[in-house]
């Protein structure tokens, strides 16, 4: 980007930009300052929902803990994902847009507020308490219905996408309003939140034919997910010193002791694990030549979300065993770890080969490998291995692919990505 370019950009806020799109293919683009802060808001949805789901695990209600954990991630990730895409694609940064964007984080922190009260709900059976969180989501809809429709008059060429997200968002919010807070039975509750989950995973189908309908950056795009996974990272730091604050002592926290130095290493540990793993592909320059993948890298993620969130619910749950505040057992214990560890590395290999549509024999014994460590760890708690232990081998599962792409796995990943820009520059012929 010129001087002047960035300096017209940053004088954005003083006057109203026309809402014509962004190049896709612009240099230099990276996140802003303000979706920098709009993320901010997701940090306390992220944390409330891996801190009850931890609770929940915690006092041994495992299948409501589940369901209430699944429930608000997939709430959690669908609301970023509407905002980032629509960001990349028409962020104008100036003041109407800038105040949009407010309500919509007043509309998170709503959402969030109402968290706590679905995860009791949910704990104590009955009826799903979801009027805070469809409250936060109608405020945070109001914001978004007013940015395309501005996107929709003022851009000619994405008038029909802008008024179909508008008409499909609408219906969408309305099925939530009426599932949130009409006295339904149960099963029609969760069968409202099926049909209407759905609805929502298909919104970019029925108004642009997937991802491709909007001139959304895909380095930029490649990179607000990496922030998002970053932000949902942070949830296995929060766990690991939730895990050991009594363990060190409790305020004092000089009493160092074994249980406590294995948490803060596996906890440390993992989270890194986890972040080189994620960051040994360059999605960006995937997305590049294959935009037309844009919707499968999308929604893709929110099993990988989940499966991060609850990692770090995993470590808190691990650290409330040692100090004898969970009434589940030790294997119960690493498998709530375990599990979201295979989760998330799984939905890295499955992103990583759909995307570049190849298979690689290399990853599928990475990933053997990677699922033996983490059965490794459990079969050590059955046998009645210390969880600090466990704790301690579930970490190395991560390092299984970040050993294997150092050494082998990034020649494997170069030729693949050789390959795909060779067939974008030399289409077959007719």
């Amino acid at each position: 980007m010129s001087d002047s370019e960035g300096a017209g950009r940053r004088g954005a806020a003083h006057r109203l930009v026309p809402m014509t799109g962004r190049d896709p293919e612009e240099r230099g683009r990276v996140a802003t300052p303000l979706e920098l802060l709009f993320d901010l808001t997701f940090v306390v949805a992220v944390g409330t929902a891996a801190s009850r789901f931890a609770e929940m695990l915690a006092g041994g209600h495992v299948a409501q803990a589940l369901t209430a954990f699944v429930l608000a991630m997939f709430a959690i990730s669908v609301a970023w994902i509407s905002f980032s895409w629509f960001a990349s694609a028409f962020g104008t940064d100036d003041w109407l847009y800038r105040a949009l964007t407010m309500v919509q984080m007043t509309g998170v922190v709503v959402f969030s507020l109402g968290l706590p009260a679905m995860f009791h709900s949910v704990e104590e059976g009955g009826h799903l308490e979801l009027r805070g969180m469809v409250i936060g989501y109608v405020v945070m809809r109001v914001a978004m219905v007013s940015q395309w429709w501005r996107a929709a008059r003022q851009s000619p060429s994405f008038h029909d996408v802008g008024m179909a997200n508008i008409r499909w968002t609408v219906i969408a919010q309305v099925g939530w309003i009426v599932v949130g807070f009409a006295h339904l039975p149960l099963p029609a509750v969760f069968a409202g939140f099926a049909v209407f989950g759905a609805l929502e995973l298909l919104l970019p189908v029925l108004t642009q034919g997937g991802a491709g309908g909007t001139p959304w950056h895909p380095h930029h795009v490649a990179e607000r997910y990496g922030l998002f996974a970053i932000i949902t990272l942070g949830e296995g730091v929060v766990g690991t010193v939730a895990s050991s604050g009594d363990l060190l002592g409790g305020e004092a926290g000089t009493d160092w002791t074994w249980n406590a130095a294995a948490i803060v290493v596996a906890g440390v540990g993992l989270t890194f694990g986890m972040w080189w793993v994620y960051f040994s592909t360059p999605f960006g320059d995937v997305l590049v030549h294959r935009r037309g993948r844009g919707y499968l890298f999308g929604y893709g993620h929110i099993p990988l979300f989940i499966g991060i969130a609850g990692a770090g619910a995993g470590l808190h749950v691990a650290g409330l065993r040692l100090e004898h505040h969970a009434r589940i057992g030790e294997v119960a214990v690493v498998l709530s770890l375990a599990l979201p560890v295979g989760l998330y590395l799984l939905m890295v290999y499955l992103l990583h080969t759909l995307l570049l549509s190849v298979t690689d024999r290399f990853h599928l014994l990475l990933i053997s490998a990677t699922l033996a460590v983490l059965a490794a760890a459990v079969l050590l708690a059955a046998a009645g291995v210390t969880p600090a232990v466990c704790l301690l081998v579930v970490m190395l599962a991560p390092y299984v692919t970040v050993v294997g792409y150092e050494t082998v796995g990034h020649r494997h990943q170069r030729r693949m990505l050789d390959d795909i820009v060779a067939a974008a520059e030399h289409p077959p012929t007719p």
